[in-house]
């Protein structure tokens, strides 16, 4: 199967095996930078069975999501949800999750990281990566067959 973005890639990975399809930022279809991060968008890949990235800030107070700066408010009831994989935007976004039983991490151009349920997060062009979450394949053209998931613009083309 083959999928345009930038070039076409091609999966490889086993049917046997289940990855958790992880939509980044909500999208699951391509890149709509206008409802990303939005909780009704971030809703709407839930209920079509994704599991979703979200950007999370916090700033006076408060959780906020949004990628480049807090857009949309949010309360750690919203974030507590077992879909969500939380990227913390700033410190004290990390610091308060923490406190909270989120899913959550903290990377900015690091090769992996571990996030709190000790999944291994692995930067676009990584791959292979035994057991990671493969980011963003599409942009590598990473092989994915040994990953234990994908975050993807694209995660409704992972679908079997």
């Amino acid at each position: 199967m083959g999928i345009g973005y930038s070039g076409r890639f091609e999966l490889l990975f086993r049917k046997s095996q289940i990855m958790i399809l992880i939509s980044h930022r909500g999208n699951i279809n391509g890149r709509l930078s206008e409802y990303e991060n939005k909780p009704e968008y971030i809703e709407r890949a839930i209920k079509l069975g994704y599991d979703v990235e979200v950007d999370v800030w916090f700033v006076d107070g408060e959780f906020w999501l949004g990628h480049d700066e807090p857009q949309y408010k949010t309360d750690y009831k919203f974030l507590m949800n077992e879909r969500l994989w939380c990227h913390a935007k700033n410190i004290d976004a990390l610091i308060e999750m923490k406190k909270y039983a989120i899913h959550y991490f903290w990377h900015e151009t690091d090769m992996v990281t571990l996030t709190s349920k000790n999944y291994i997060w692995a930067y676009p062009g990584k791959q292979p990566i035994k057991g990671s979450i493969a980011v963003l394949p599409e942009l590598e053209n990473d092989l994915v067959f040994d990953c234990k998931g994908i975050c993807s613009d694209y995660i409704k083309h992972y679908k079997i």
